[in-house]
């Protein structure tokens, strides 16, 4: 059966990420695929960000532009709030780390990134702020304590490495900022380009199963090729893999 895995290159803070999140759900919902969070780490290590009002105007366009695209709620404690508190910083490190936290912890990565996009969007939270991303944990159900365990684990060092290694995947499907789908079937990558599905996660399933099931009819013909009834080859030395 074919193996097929979607690659997610996002990050928490990135506005067309947040775009793409019903996509993401929709492709949770199709069988046989597997999705996989990378975290990109766009605004990490030298490029957090405080928030400043050159901050508030560059991203608020771009706010406004996904939400009429795709219909994403944003809240008035995000644009009214937290835009406009300059005691606040955009720093992908912390909620990344919620992110792997969750995975390692209960395979709720997904959750995970979900929630923090809803508390940074909506609700105008700091997501950089571990008291913030351990109560999100707690509202997804996850063990307080066993959660906060989780996310000390993410070092510094550990998520320099996870941003690279999105970085290199990120390099290696030819993608040029987040966020990049990859459908990896058996080995083979192909990246996809969901821009035109934003706003119809309906369509996007559609033609995720329909890619699955053309992937899984090339593997069937090619399995069979030069076999009668789909039968190995067999000869006087052996039969052909």
């Amino acid at each position: 059966m074919t193996q097929a895995t979607l690659h997610y290159i996002a990050d928490p803070l990135c506005g067309w990420c947040y775009a793409a999140a019903p996509l993401v759900r929709a492709a949770r919902d199709v069988a046989g695929l597997n999705v996989a969070f990378h975290g990109g780490g766009m605004m990490a290590g030298p490029n957090v960000q405080p928030v400043t009002p050159q901050l508030r105007n560059y991203v608020m366009p771009h706010d406004h532009r996904i939400a009429a695209l795709t219909g994403q709620p944003f809240g008035d404690a995000y644009f009214e709030g937290l835009l406009r508190d300059r005691t606040a910083v955009f720093d992908s490190a912390p909620p990344t780390a919620a992110v792997l936290a969750a995975e390692a912890l209960a395979g709720r990565g997904l959750d995970m990134f979900a929630a923090v996009q809803r508390a940074h969007y909506v609700d105008g939270k700091r997501i950089a702020d571990r008291d913030v991303l351990v109560g999100l944990a707690a509202d997804l159900g996850l063990d307080r304590e066993a959660f906060a365990r989780a996310f000390d684990e993410q070092d510094a060092a550990t998520l320099m490495q996870h941003f690279r290694d999105s970085r290199a995947l990120l390099a290696r499907v030819g993608g040029s900022g987040f966020p990049t789908f990859a459908l990896e079937t058996d080995g083979q990558w192909e990246r996809l380009e969901p821009g035109r599905y934003l706003g119809q996660p309906d369509a996007w399933r559609d033609a995720l199963r329909e890619r699955l099931l053309a992937i899984q009819a090339a593997t069937a013909t090619h399995t069979t090729a030069g076999t009668a009834d789909g039968l190995p080859q067999c000869g006087p030395d052996g039969c052909a893999i």
